[in-house]
């Protein structure tokens, strides 16, 4: 039952596989009949029991298929049979027909084949006209750039080469040609880099060798537009009445000259102006910009030009070694500066990027520091006050130049401070020289005049005012005629020095001041210099140093003239609070006094020189009766001395006349008490009483006026009661009376009494050997011993209570 059950329950499953292997396709079997295999042990059996009787089943159905239609096919056969000889009989017509259209089709199809090919043709001639169409516009601009690179038109051809790569190019890439272009590209550029920098070097070579022209016309234009500023300025002062630094020099006619000349060079030069443009050709720069501004390469341009610029502001602030000696060296080395620096400028405002303005501003005060560097050190050569002012007008246009095209010079101004101090050491040492020959050629006599015209010369020169010039002609001035001279060169020396504050944009006071210091610095250093050694040249005698006093006193009278005058000039009021004033009071009073000290040490030589001639008999017996004939002179020549110098102050005179007496008095006391001077005699000390007194009278006969009583006399009181001891004999006084405030020998001293004596006492042993036998020689040869005795023990106390 069981079995029978199972049995009845594979049947359906075997005719679904049965089923599904009929009706899908083959590749599908195998998972079919694997079901098979994957059920019951017996189920493969079952299975193919199953598939043989399906498959007998079919077979009975074909044959009796067969069997329904095979009167069908033999009757088709029996037809195909009939067919048969009509099918061939068709056969040998159609292979005839086929002959017939294959010989007439033969020229047809030539032809076609011809209309075939003539039709490929034309197409390929379309195609290629289409393509060269496309293509003749990259060759056409290929060609122009070509022809751009031969014209030497860089820009234009980088242009092209970028509508070349962008526009042209990937129209005709695929083509060999274009490959080849585009290849040769990369070195048309570089060519180009090359050539533009090529270029770029030869124009800063140029422009190298046109600094100096092109600074020289920038410095030009800027004197003529200061020029017509100037004299512009000075006809309104003068239509206004006001005045001007040399308006004492200058008169208004000559102001309107000059302004007239200023405008007809303004309107000559007009057509004469020429511009940084007119003398350089910028294009090679701007090419060279742009070009390489296209390339995508501008930074490197810029740092290559800057670098390049930098070496050639080297070589140009490197002054020439003998700069100094010339100012055409100065004007070379400005002209340059001016060049290159216009340049600057001008590369600044019209390129975009290629300078700043920090980076001219750098390269001008790297510049700036050279410049006051060398300035500095090439000035100190220069020892030609005309060249340092040439030099100093040459800095002022040099700033004044490049100020205009807006560098900051503040510290060029500062630089001629240090300039015009250095001026004035120049001024100063040619103007001391001026001084020299001043008073070389004076005569150092008061200056004659015959009549009104002389008169009125000396007037114009010297501001001189006195009654005693009233009288008729003929007439003297006190000074001689190095005063007016001397006045008219200080004048000069502030005119001089005036020059060099001009253009300075300083205010009238700083100038004033400036015009100041610097006469004082004539009037103390130079002038009070060249006093002084003039004082002290061994040929000046006492005659010109007493006119030489006499000069110094007029010279410091005209002092406050020195002061109007520069008031003028400045109009600045001395009565302003920070007015320097000028120390020609203290300068000339410096000059009298070491020219007082030199009549006094000039008129003691002179005494000296009488004194030497001097012959005295110191062992005469009996004196001449007369007083020395060297006194005489010498009293003679004091008079007459003294007669000249009633024009001198009557301190300076007198002080002379003192000083003289008392240098007479003590040459003829060292004369007495010479070491060389072994022995002396009452007649010679009676001779020598005599000289003294001649001495007193001329003291007495007041010589200067002035003295009060007997001062002059008290010169040689040390010699009178020194004589008047000897010729007397009064020991016994001197002796007890030394030392009393009233004694009468009170100027004697015991030691100088005490040389005298002994002198006197050899000469009384040697000149009479025969004193012993004489009672009052001995008598007198004990007094002398007895004095000599006295006095040396006097000395000796003294000496010891010292």
């Amino acid at each position: 039952m069981a079995e029978n059950g199972e049995g009845l329950g594979t049947v359906p499953e075997h005719e679904r596989i049965l089923q599904e292997i009929e009706s899908t396709d083959t590749a599908c079997v195998g998972p079919t009949l694997r079901s098979v295999y994957d059920d019951q042990p017996n189920a493969h059996k079952k299975f193919m029991e199953k598939l043989d009787a399906c498959i007998r089943n079919h077979d009975k159905e074909i044959e009796k298929m067969c069997n329904f239609h095979h009167q069908g096919f033999v009757d088709a056969i029996t037809e195909l049979l009939k067919v048969r000889t009509d099918a061939e009989k068709l056969k040998v017509q159609v292979t005839d027909t086929n002959r017939k259209f294959q010989d007439a089709g033969k020229e047809v199809i030539v032809q076609t084949e011809d209309i075939i090919r003539c039709r490929i043709q034309q197409r390929n001639i379309t195609t290629v006209v289409e393509k060269l169409q496309l293509c003749l516009p990259v060759l056409e601009m290929y060609s122009k750039l070509k022809e751009q690179m031969s014209a030497k038109r860089y820009y234009s051809a980088l242009k092209t080469m970028e509508q070349l790569e962008n526009v042209y190019f990937p129209r005709v890439s695929q083509y060999r040609f274009c490959q080849l272009m585009i290849e040769n590209l990369p070195k048309l550029r570089e060519d180009i880099k090359e050539i533009s920098m090529s270029d770029l070097k030869d124009f800063l070579e140029s422009i190298r060798k046109h600094s100096d022209k092109i600074g020289e016309t920038a410095m030009k234009q800027a004197q003529q537009q200061k020029t017509f500023s100037v004299a512009l300025q000075k006809q309104n002062h003068v239509q206004l009445g006001k005045n001007m630094y040399f308006s004492d020099r200058i008169p208004e006619e000559r102001n309107e000259v000059e302004l007239k000349r200023a405008f007809e060079e303004e309107d000559e030069n007009e057509e004469e102006v020429l511009t940084v443009q007119d003398l350089v050709d910028f294009s090679p720069v701007y090419r060279c910009l742009h070009i390489y501004s296209v390339l995508g390469d501008e930074e490197t341009f810029e740092n290559y030009y800057r670098k390049q610029r930098k070496k050639q502001a080297r070589l140009v602030l490197q002054p020439q070694s003998n700069m100094h000696e010339t100012v055409d060296g100065y004007r070379r080395y400005f002209t340059q500066i001016v060049g290159f620096f216009v340049v600057e400028d001008h590369i600044l405002h019209v390129t975009q990027g290629l300078v700043t303005r920090a980076y001219t501003d750098e390269l001008w005060n790297m510049a700036l520091s050279k410049i006051i560097a060398v300035l500095r050190a090439h000035s100190s050569y220069c020892t030609d006050p005309d060249l340092v002012l040439e030099l100093k007008n040459l800095i002022v246009l040099f700033a004044d130049t490049l100020q205009g095209y807006g560098f900051p010079v503040n510290r060029l101004f500062d630089l001629l401070f240090e300039i015009r101090d250095q001026y004035n050491e120049t001024l100063l040492k040619k103007w001391a020289g001026v001084f020299r020959d001043i008073f070389e050629e004076d005569n150092y006599s008061p200056i004659p005049v015959v009549n009104e015209e002389e008169y009125k010369v000396v007037i114009s020169k010297f501001p001189f005012q006195d009654p005693d010039l009233e009288k008729p002609f003929p007439k003297k001035f006190p000074m001689s005629q190095s005063v007016p001279h001397i006045y008219i060169q200080v004048k000069e020396f502030i005119y001089a020095s005036l020059k060099f504050s001009e253009s300075l944009h300083r205010s009238s006071t700083e100038i004033d001041d400036m015009l100041r210091k610097s006469t004082n610095l004539l009037l103390t250093r130079t002038l009070s210099s060249c006093l002084l050694n003039l004082i002290r040249k061994p040929h000046i005698g006492l005659t010109e140093l007493v006119q030489i006093i006499i000069n110094t006193a007029h010279l410091e009278q005209a002092c406050r003239y020195l002061e109007d005058f520069i008031t003028n000039i400045t109009n600045i009021s001395q009565e302003t609070v920070h007015t320097t004033r000028l120390y020609g009071l203290s300068t000339f009073k410096d000059a009298r006094h070491a020219a007082e000290g030199e009549i006094y040490t000039k008129l003691n030589q002179k005494i000296d020189e009488f004194v030497q001639l001097a012959d005295y008999d110191w062992t005469m017996s009996e004196p001449d009766g007369r007083a020395s004939g060297y006194l005489m002179d010498l009293i003679n020549f004091l008079r007459s001395i003294f007669q000249v110098f009633t024009h001198l102050p009557g301190k300076v005179a007198q002080t002379a006349c003192m000083s003289a007496c008392q240098h007479l008095s003590t040459s003829l006391m060292q004369m007495l008490l010479d070491s060389e001077l072994k022995q002396i005699s009452m007649g010679a000390v009676q001779q020598f009483n005599l000289d003294v007194i001649q001495c007193e009278l001329f003291a007495s006969s007041e010589p200067v006026p002035g003295f009060q009583g007997d001062t002059l006399q008290l010169a040689f009181i040390d010699l009178r009661q020194l004589l008047d001891l000897f010729m007397v004999w009064d020991w016994s006084t001197y002796l007890a009376d030394y030392g009393q405030p009233a004694s009468k020998y009170l100027r004697v001293n015991p030691n100088t009494a005490l040389t005298l004596l002994e002198k006197m006492k050899d000469t009384s042993k040697k000149n009479n050997i025969f004193a012993q036998f004489r009672k009052n020689d001995r008598d007198k040869q004990k007094l002398i011993e007895t004095v000599v005795k006295q006095l040396r023990s006097l000395v000796n106390g003294m000496s010891q209570h010292t």
